[in-house]
């Protein structure tokens, strides 16, 4: 057993920024009638099947993502080789793979750069006229797409990560989410930003401090194999409510 904020708890379902979830659960907890005490859970309850967290959008999306249907999104970037593969399950259908849907995703280069943005004070490299490492691809039947990338750097403020937004079949948005990455001594982060062209981790902003990922990164978190020379794998499922 384990003593966790309310809001932690909350957040660890998926609930944060969600109206209805709709998967059953059984809780075994102590309940408290006032906002911040603590509840008790009991860790062999399974919560699993549970909508991934909702997280902002900006501020660097993606202008006409219709136009960017494509998996290989490296355009004329260099770095490290990253493979991004992602499932997309729904939780009103016991997490069963969703097929049909629309995944837009878009991240930095090694600089910490986005496309489609620059010369303001937010990023003073000017690359407005460019598209890379932005893609829209359609699950399968296996509710799976899979993107051809450069492993994210990282900018001041941001622990490194990939934005997402999902959409159903005919545009409506579905879920907007980021994909958060495991850190520390050995990590994948850790060795790509000690390789040639990337920034290296002085003034690096760990997930614990992160404006996005502060609040627990439970069902955010990546996967991530491979090594330098061949390159690197993520693995994700995002859960949406369909």
């Amino acid at each position: 057993m384990r003593m966790v904020s309310r809001k932690d708890f909350l957040k660890s379902l998926g609930l944060a920024g969600v109206t209805v979830v709709a998967a059953p659960f059984v809780l075994h907890c102590r309940n408290k009638d006032n906002e911040g005490e603590d509840v008790t859970i009991d860790n062999s309850v399974s919560t699993a099947c549970a909508v991934t967290n909702s997280e902002t959008e900006g501020p660097f999306p993606t202008k006409s993502p219709s136009t960017l249907v494509q998996n290989n999104i490296v355009g004329d970037r260099t770095g490290v080789s990253f493979e991004i593969n992602l499932t997309i399950q729904n939780v009103k259908a016991n997490c069963a793979a969703l097929q049909g849907v629309i995944v837009d995703i878009w991240h930095c280069d090694k600089d910490g750069n986005y496309s489609e943005y620059g010369g303001t004070g937010m990023q003073s490299t000017n690359y407005t006229n460019y598209h890379f490492l932005r893609g829209r691809q359609t699950t399968d039947e296996n509710g799976k797409v899979s993107y051809i990338s450069v492993f994210p750097g990282w900018y001041q403020g941001r622990a490194t990560h990939i934005h997402v937004h999902i959409y159903n079949n005919v545009g409506t948005s579905l879920l907007i989410t980021q994909i958060a990455f495991p850190e520390g001594s050995g990590s994948q982060v850790e060795l790509v930003n000690a390789s040639s062209g990337y920034r290296g981790m002085s003034g690096y902003t760990y997930n614990w401090n992160d404006n996005v990922f502060s609040d627990g990164t439970a069902n955010e978190m990546s996967t991530i194999s491979g090594n330098l020379s061949e390159g690197f794998k993520l693995e994700h499922i995002i859960k949406v409510n369909v």
